[in-house]
């Protein structure tokens, strides 16, 4: 019955896929359970710290992952993604702070602390709701798809490939980070939100939440990745590669290329949301800083290190190039960011398909070399009956 579930289907053909599902899965249950059953000085101990810093992984991982679906697939390389990221990361700061209450510094129970020091009186209507987990929820998935939809029905409809597409998306992040850090913007300016109290009543900051928010960021990248999957190998994702490799083929053909560019950046979008909605309660911040330019870049170098296309290679790359960050900005600080240009030029110049890529030739290579050993074993003067070259006695 499994075999003809929809689930086969889509792991069937993807072997690497499937150990990354069952390696997620596996650290989805494995590491809660050494968080709270190993005592604190046992080597298999896994302290909270760590849930929460792999909780973050995950987020990047979910990230990258709605990148590689554009990118890797349709050939839209978004430099802005990281708006999506901050604006999902909003909706949830939004809900958190309206979760503080009268335990903010100025003791308010409907306006948070920031706009008690800014002298508002009111509640600003975009704020209305957001005491609501459901609601927040909702604007979580709808602000960036909404932002999504306008963008890419502006843009695409014009046909605005390429490098230029690209510059656009890098000015909608840079346009968006401006605005959020005015103070009277109404999300809290440079400083943005923090503080958090709890969530649907648990204390944000309890050991059993902070396992909670790393299980949900494990469910959602694997949901993410299936989903990815279903999409890029229906006859739609069949679709998106000949967009991705001949465009204007594609719409001579008479494929509406605009509505499948738009769907898939939608939805792109949405998953890049969900990932900044688990980000916030997990770090306990959110700030204009989200949105900065440079975060966007960064997405697509881990991307890029993991190999595109792949889905699998994304949240590598992510997990991967993060890790490298948490250990060297504490063992290298000065030197970090040139690293990470180095690692991106290495990527483009010498490693095109990525980690991915590069493991795969290697595997390929050495089953290439014990299948003409095996060969060669056949024979007891050990010469391969297939080689032309081979004298034959008498002849």
């Amino acid at each position: 019955m499994f075999k003809h579930s929809l689930l086969y289907t889509l792991i069937a053909n993807d072997k690497v896929g499937r150990y990354v599902l069952a390696a997620l899965a596996l650290a989805m249950f494995v590491i809660p359970l050494l968080n709270l059953l190993m005592p604190e000085g046992s080597f298999f101990h896994v302290p909270t710290y760590t849930v929460t810093l792999l909780g973050k992984y995950l987020c990047y991982a979910l990230l990258a992952l709605a990148l590689d679906l554009v990118w890797g697939y349709c050939g839209i390389l978004s430099l802005g993604h990281g708006a999506f990221f901050a604006l999902g990361g909003y909706a949830m700061g939004m809900y958190l702070m309206r979760q503080i209450g009268d335990r903010g510094v100025y003791g308010n129970p409907i306006l948070p602390d920031f706009m008690v020091f800014l002298n508002l009186d009111k509640l600003p209507w975009f704020w209305q709701g957001f005491d609501m987990f459901w609601f927040a929820m909702v604007m979580v998935m709808f602000v960036p798809a909404l932002l999504a939809f306008i963008f890419g029905w502006l843009a695409f409809r014009s046909r605005v490939t390429g490098v230029y597409l690209s510059i656009i998306t890098q000015a909608l992040t840079y346009a968006l980070w401006q605005a959020f850090l005015l103070n009277d913007f109404g999300f809290g300016g440079n400083n943005g939100f923090t503080d958090f109290k709890e969530i649907i009543g648990f204390n944000v900051q309890a050991d059993g939440t902070r396992i909670a928010l790393f299980m949900l960021s494990a469910f959602f990248v694997i949901l993410a990745y299936l989903l990815s999957r279903y999409i890029t190998t229906s006859k739609f994702g069949r679709v998106l590669v000949s967009i991705r490799d001949a465009e204007s083929r594609s719409r001579f053909l008479g494929y509406r290329v605009e509505h499948y560019k738009l769907f898939v950046f939608v939805i792109s979008a949405i998953l890049a949301g969900i990932a900044g909605a688990l980000f916030v309660p997990q770090v306990g911040i959110i700030n204009p800083g989200e949105f900065h330019p440079l975060n966007s870049i960064e997405i697509v170098i881990w991307v890029a290190l993991g190999g595109r296309g792949t889905l699998y290679g994304a949240i590598i790359g992510a997990v991967v190039v993060n890790y490298a960050k948490t250990y060297f900005t504490g063992a290298f600080p000065e030197i970090w960011l040139f690293m990470l240009g180095g690692l991106f030029v290495i990527s483009t110049t010498f490693l095109p398909r990525g980690i991915v890529g590069l493991a795969e030739d290697l595997v390929a290579r050495r089953k290439k070399t014990l299948d003409k050993h095996e060969t060669s074993e056949e024979r007891p003067d050990g010469k391969n009956p297939n080689d032309k070259n081979i004298s034959v006695e008498g002849a």
